[in-house]
């Protein structure tokens, strides 16, 4: 079952000093992923997930959230864009994602000794004029 909800968000990203204007542009991508990352954390809280980890670099990729919510665990990507000038955020996750992810999920289920049900969602978020973040969750994205 695919559902979808859709937020505004009003978290801001940081601000950094940036020294080298060679490196600028590569510093503010980082930083709207991470103040997206943050929006995405606060957004599924919201929605009554429990956010137990962010990051998680596996050999295949890495799990930007990974939440529990009641008895399952949930492996959350989250893509953030400046605007859809190249596409949708929800757009840049196809079937190499897709793959990434299940294997990203099986490595983390290892470690961490998981043994319940992984499910799979998406928060998509685009900056808007206000300077936060127009939010979509998208639960079981590839069902």
């Amino acid at each position: 079952m695919r559902k979808r909800a859709a937020q505004e968000l009003c978290l801001k990203p940081d601000r950094m000093g940036v020294e080298d204007p060679s490196r600028a542009f590569s510093l503010r991508r980082q930083q709207l992923g991470a103040a997206g990352e943050r929006a995405a954390a606060e957004l599924l809280r919201q929605r009554g997930f429990d956010v137990v980890g962010a990051g998680f670099l596996a050999r295949r990729g890495e799990i930007d959230l990974v939440c529990r919510r009641g008895g399952e665990l949930v492996v959350v990507e989250v893509k953030t864009r400046h605007d859809a000038s190249f596409g949708t955020p929800l757009e840049a996750v196809g079937a190499r994602k897709r793959r990434a992810m299940v294997a990203a999920a099986a490595e983390y289920r290892a470690l961490a000794g998981w043994r319940g049900p992984i499910r799979y969602a998406v928060v998509g978020l685009t900056k808007n004029a206000s300077g936060g973040f127009d939010a979509e969750l998208v639960e079981d994205p590839f069902d």
